[in-house]
């Protein structure tokens, strides 16, 4: 079992207690980091992490979390011993999808930001069921507290991002992909591209989950993480 430290970086604004369970389940064995998302740009924030990173870690990133761990392993991937992908997509966004962005984040930062919330993580993309409420008011809660202006700039930091899959193709980082089976944002099919697209990647579907995986089935999620991590190298 590695002992390298274990860090988690959020997604589009969430903190950590998107990942409340996993931190728990791995902190008995090895150190757990959680790093917030600082910076206006995906690579900036990439730069934020590996400035408090140790010499040798592994990695976990959601979202826009995601995105800034595959920035981290282009970089330095002699550092990443283990790199873990939740509800991912290595793609830019359209002209079509950045120019939408702009009206939201107008309607956040005039004090609308729990609607506008819902309609960047609306319902259809989370897992039908009686948990599905909990789960929005924890994003809600999340987003709340890391208001518009954050809002904001990692809104632009997704319009901005890089497409990374020339990167991942030639990435040979260990990697785990994981997608809730009701994901619309980044839908299962896109996370089994990348499993074919990257040497060394695994597909894990978590059932019951949509793009909250980590939130909506945290049981199934750590377990696929404590397999990943403690498989022979």
């Amino acid at each position: 079992m590695s002992a390298d430290p274990l860090i988690f970086l959020p997604g589009f604004m969430c903190d950590a207690r998107l990942y409340w369970h996993q931190i728990i389940a791995f902190s008995a064995d090895r150190a757990v980091i959680a790093v917030p998302l600082s910076g206006a740009t995906v690579e900036e924030m990439a730069e934020h992490v590996l400035a408090v990173a140790p010499p040798r870690f592994s990695l976990v990133g959601h979202w826009l979390g995601g995105l800034v761990a595959m920035e981290v392993a282009r970089r330095v991937p002699e550092r990443v011993s283990g790199l873990g992908l939740i509800d991912v997509s290595p793609l830019a966004e359209t002209p079509a999808q950045a120019a939408s962005r702009e009206p939201r984040i107008i309607r956040a930062r005039t004090g609308r930001l729990d609607e506008v919330m819902l309609e960047e993580i609306p319902a259809a993309a989370l897992a039908p069921g009686e948990g599905r409420a909990e789960v929005q008011a924890m994003l809600l809660e999340m987003a709340g507290t890391l208001g518009p202006e954050l809002f904001t700039s990692q809104s632009r930091a997704l319009m901005r991002r890089p497409d990374q899959q020339r990167a991942l193709r030639n990435l040979r980082v260990r990697t785990l992909l994981i997608c809730g089976e009701h994901d619309t944002i980044c839908p299962p099919r896109r996370h089994e591209f990348l499993a074919e697209l990257m040497p060394q990647a695994t597909f894990r579907l978590i059932p019951g989950a949509g793009h909250l995986a980590p939130l909506e089935q945290p049981l199934f999620v750590s377990e696929a993480l404590r397999d990943w991590l403690d498989a022979p190298r």
